[in-house]
């Protein structure tokens, strides 16, 4: 469904983020892309949606193709109609309007005019929601407001959804949750999702591939049960010695200059 073919990307003219960044996105799967803080993920997804050039930022070299058709440096509205939807970092929801109007707002790119189909289907994967559908979005809590945030981009009804750190400050029992309702959606609805995310454990745990991101380029790609086995990805993302226990601060401290797949 999408591919990202060899792309750099800078930032006014002189500051290189990706560096030949190539990976797939296959139809109907959820593909993880995992980093640390400042990999180039959140460019990732903003060179996909159209995002960059408001902040002077450009795809330079290299190609990236949904459904078979070019799409870089594309202007954000033109992509939102072939049916790609980013959840941004830290929500974004429409303070001042109620949950249901938010979820109308997602649907403005829809052609038909009926949407209470699909907000009803939006109140089935988040129930919290449909208790507060006419309170102001403003005063939902963080969780509530990554449910909504999620509800609006189904409302769109996209082909592909981009999720950008879906637990970003929330408790862990809540990212669990959202995270079960993630797979739900994929499962049920076939809505093919692309997940960027710190939490590697959790991503590992509902996604068909992945891929690990380090200082603008893929350093690692493979199925998340091979990547649980990779001793690196093991020691560095999900924190455990080879025998499986949770290493100190200590032991970990100096990992950068240690991961052996960037030498």
């Amino acid at each position: 469904m999408l591919t990202i073919n060899n792309i750099e990307v800078i930032y006014s003219d002189v500051i290189l983020v990706l560096k030949g960044m190539s990976m797939r996105v296959p139809q109907g799967k959820i593909t993880a892309l995992l980093g640390s803080n400042g990999a180039g993920k959140t460019t990732t997804l903003k060179a996909i949606s159209g995002l960059l050039k408001p902040e002077d930022g450009e795809v330079t070299d290299g190609a990236i193709e949904f459904m078979g058709k070019p799409i870089q440096n594309q202007d954000a509205a033109d992509i939102v109609r072939q049916g790609i939807f980013q959840v941004m970092e830290g929500r974004r929801v429409f303070v001042h309007l109620t949950v249901e109007e938010n979820l109308v707002a997602g649907g403005y790119t829809r052609k038909e005019l009926n949407l209470s189909r699909d907000i009803e289907k939006v109140y089935e994967y988040f129930p919290r929601l449909k208790e507060r559908r006419n309170q102001t979005a403003g005063h939902l809590s963080g969780g509530e407001q990554q449910m909504l945030a999620i509800g609006r981009a189904l409302m769109a009804k996209p082909n592909l959804m981009m999720l950008d750190e879906p637990s970003l400050g929330l408790a862990p029992l809540l990212v669990r949750e959202i995270f079960h309702i993630i797979k739900r959606i994929n499962e049920e609805s076939g809505t093919t999702i692309l997940l960027v995310e710190q939490n590697a454990n959790l991503a590992l745990g509902i996604a068909d591939e992945v891929y690990i991101m380090e200082n603008g380029r893929i350093v690692l790609e493979g199925r998340p049960e091979d990547l649980r086995e990779n001793a690196d990805v093991r020691e560095f993302y999900l924190g455990l010695t080879e025998v499986g226990q949770r290493k100190s601060y200590r032991e970990v401290k100096h990992y950068k200059r240690r991961k052996r797949w960037l030498s």
